[in-house]
């Protein structure tokens, strides 16, 4: 359903106060520029997508199953069978930090005075104390699920990577390799049987968080601006609104 704009989480470039920039709003301005601005600057949001509700049920029986580890202090047997030595970390804020639409984890990233905010799926910790950065992910393809790829592979990549840089800033020992645990739903039983089953891996990836810093300088100075940014050629919503303006 269409909304009109709305007036709140807007950007005010004559405000002293931190503005909240949430880790989805990142990726939406390196996916495009125009769309970041006419979202926080002018209230006008993107059409909504369907919510992915199988896959939020995975990531809640995931984050359930690894919690009984977490209790127990136990590795968990995928953990082992990846050869992952490690365990889930126990920590009073594990459920704010997990919590991305009241909290999550916070930074104020004064240069640019632009509050950073994530909602991690889950953080792992190593013999070294070093903090592993996880994150769930749920598909159902034909093949083997890997990272490579330039299309939604370097979201989930620019995904893990600000999660790490997060910790980071709140002064956490954060491990360069972070753990994608993938559930890939199959497709070749006989029947439904009133149960989807999946396959399950743990796919690593040494994330670098140094791009960072360049970006929330660009998506400031970007919000600074009084002029909307370009349409990009790339951008689905960009075709579709100089399409539709075409229409009389």
């Amino acid at each position: 359903m269409y909304s009109p704009p709305r007036v709140q989480n807007m950007f005010n470039p004559d405000s002293t106060q931190p503005f909240k920039l949430s880790r989805s709003k990142i990726e939406n301005f390196i996916r495009c520029e125009r769309c970041f601005y006419l979202d926080r600057r002018l209230g006008i949001d993107i059409p909504p997508t369907p919510s992915f509700t199988l896959n939020n049920a995975v990531d809640t029986l995931l984050k359930k199953e690894f919690d009984v580890h977490r209790a127990a202090g136990t590795s968990h047997p995928i953990m082992d069978a990846y050869g992952v030595d490690a365990v889930p970390l126990q920590h009073e804020k594990m459920d704010a930090w997990r919590d991305a639409i009241r909290r999550g984890i916070q930074f104020l990233y004064e240069p640019e005075n632009l509050l950073i905010t994530g909602g991690i799926d889950d953080v792992w910790v190593n013999p070294d104390g070093e903090l592993i950065i996880v994150d769930y992910k749920a598909t159902s393809k034909d093949g083997e699920v890997t990272l490579e790829g330039s299309g939604w592979e370097m979201s989930y990549k620019r995904q893990m990577e600000i999660y790490q840089w997060l910790f980071r800033q709140n002064n956490f020992k954060v491990s360069e390799v972070g753990y994608f645990v993938y559930c890939n739903g199959t497709t070749d039983r006989k029947a439904f049987d009133k149960k989807l089953e999946f396959n399950v891996s743990v796919l690593p990836y040494k994330g670098s968080d140094e791009w960072i810093p360049q970006a929330l300088k660009k998506i400031k100075k970007c919000l600074m601006s009084k002029n909307i940014p370009d349409p990009n050629e790339m951008c689905d919503y960009c075709k579709y609104r100089k399409a539709a303006g075409k229409v009389e």
